[in-house]
């Protein structure tokens, strides 16, 4: 019950979250925006990772979603250090 509500519920509808986003990507109008759509769409990716592992019933998943947490947060401190660094 809850791996078919995963496959037709929730991973169409990050699909389209990621396909909004990409659009968003590529049409933002400053570089702020774009870089915020970045770690939207790394979130969108841990939802993916987290869903599928769900699915699949592979726990191991998890780690790799753990990974691309972290690496998302360290970009976003990045950028933040950029940006304050220019003002």
């Amino acid at each position: 019950m809850l791996q078919s509500f995963m496959m037709f519920g929730i991973l169409p509808i990050l699909s389209i979250g990621i396909v909004l986003t990409v659009w968003r990507l590529v049409r933002g109008p400053n570089f702020a925006d774009r870089v915020v759509a970045l770690d939207k769409l790394s979130m969108l990716a841990i939802g993916v990772i987290a869903a599928y592992a769900i699915v699949a019933d592979q726990p191991v998943f998890m780690d790799m979603a753990i990974i691309v947490a972290l690496l998302s947060f360290l970009t976003t401190v990045g950028f933040a250090h950029y940006v304050e660094r220019r003002a």
